[in-house]
């Protein structure tokens, strides 16, 4: 399998690349801007490194010309919208997005007031990112992920679709990953589906680490 990952250079993506390495032997696409500078240590024969602008549809096309699934570690509407269009244009379906909690107003209880006094009005441009998902054809995931700390072992993490309130203050970056793999290797998980993704029993009215 190949993927590509972009975004590559985020923080995600420092805990997905490794993992996605020691539990598959998929050959990984690493694009982000200066990725060549930045992400030299993930340098070997299973990695390719390119350097792009997630915006601009000829390095796009080419990131993804051979790619099986397609990873986005962050949601912004401009790449979005251009990713969308070069999927189609090489007829490119898997796509999986990390986004943001909030984007349906389905945040519950003491969490949903705490977050919303925290995002204010940032919700705009992911709202704008889903619906384009949405509005394609694409056999997308659209994580909402909540809010993220690391913990190195703990990938701990529970699903909850759209339509459900949103509880679960937080979730580790290492669980997000594993998740992401989880999508990866069963390629009927999550289409067309835009998944709350939290940790278990962490209905808080804030983040622990808060």
């Amino acid at each position: 399998m190949k993927i590509t990952i972009i975004g590559a250079a985020g923080q995600i993506p420092s805990y997905l690349i490794p993992m996605l390495q020691k539990q598959t032997d998929a050959q990984l696409t690493l694009f982000a801007r200066q990725a060549t500078q930045r992400l030299l240590g993930f340098s070997n024969p299973r990695v390719r490194i390119i350097d792009g602008d997630a915006t601009k549809a000829n390095d796009v096309k080419m990131a993804i010309t051979d790619a099986d699934v397609v990873f986005m570690d962050f949601d912004g509407p401009e790449a979005i919208k251009n990713v969308i269009t070069v999927m189609d244009q090489l007829a490119k379906k898997r796509l999986i997005v990390a986004g943001l909690l909030g984007v349906f107003d389905e945040v519950a209880g003491a969490f949903g007031k705490w977050n919303n006094s925290m995002i204010g009005s940032g919700y705009r441009p992911h709202k704008q990112a889903v619906t384009a998902l949405e509005n394609s054809d694409l056999d997308y995931t659209y994580l909402r992920m909540t809010w993220l700390y690391n913990q190195d072992g703990n990938t701990r993490y529970e699903i909850q679709k759209k339509g459900q309130p949103l509880v679960g203050a937080q979730v580790t970056r290492q669980a997000i990953s594993q998740y992401v793999i989880d999508l990866i290797q069963d390629p009927k998980l999550g289409i067309r589906e835009a998944n709350a993704v939290v940790e278990p029993n962490t209905n808080f009215a804030k983040p622990s680490f808060y």
